[in-house]
């Protein structure tokens, strides 16, 4: 098993609306993806905002490309999203799930 990560920083009248995002258009859309497992929400808050780290559980990394195209590691972001970010990884993270 694959777990994916990213991490963004919502501005601080961003917060909810990306978790909103996440919810009802994200997380249902990669329910329907051959492969994908799970996903968790991580926040905290920051003084520029609310950090948030968005894991994805995925069975392999060809289930990921599914989402993200050839370049695995590209993030996956909408320009929706982007602008209710501070800041933002252009790049997401995997790692093997030993547990």
């Amino acid at each position: 098993m694959i777990s994916r990560q990213w991490r963004g920083l919502a501005l601080p009248d961003q917060a909810m609306n990306y978790v909103s995002h996440l919810r009802e258009e994200t997380f249902p859309a990669l329910r329907r993806l051959p492969g994908f497992v799970s996903a968790s929400i991580l926040s905290r808050r920051l003084d520029q905002g609310t950090e948030f780290l968005v894991v994805t559980r995925w069975r392999t990394l060809d289930d990921i490309a599914r989402f993200s195209g050839p370049d695995l590691e590209a993030a996956v972001v909408p320009p929706k999203v982007v602008a209710m970010m501070v800041e933002h990884d252009d790049r997401a993270r995997h790692f093997e799930v030993i547990e």
